[in-house]
């Protein structure tokens, strides 16, 4: 990327040469011009030990696998900030866990 020595805008492409849409310097120079992206790791999914489970509320939610009427619940952020809490839920009977997006 570079920038208008005139001025100091970012040079951009015309027609057929690069040029600063400010102050109308050009150049016949050919600019790489590009951009980049910092992306963050995922973190881990916490899995819950069988004695931190005893501690957790208890919903009235159906397992997906065994049709038990009651489950463990907690929530974690799993996304951005502004978007919705991530719901989990672990089976009272048979502990299959699940999630819930919503």
């Amino acid at each position: 990327m570079k920038f208008c020595p005139k001025c100091g805008s970012v040079l951009i492409k015309k027609t057929r040469n690069f040029g600063c849409p400010r102050c109308n310097y050009s150049t016949k120079e050919k600019i790489k011009i590009g951009s980049t992206e910092k992306m963050n790791e995922r973190k881990e999914v916490v899995v819950m030990k069988e004695k931190d489970a005893q501690t957790l509320p208890v919903t009235s939610e159906t397992c997906k696998k065994c049709k038990n009427k009651e489950a463990y619940f907690w929530t974690i952020q799993t996304r951005a900030g502004d978007e919705a809490e991530t719901k989990f839920f672990k089976c009272t009977k048979c502990e299959y866990t699940w999630r819930d997006y919503s």
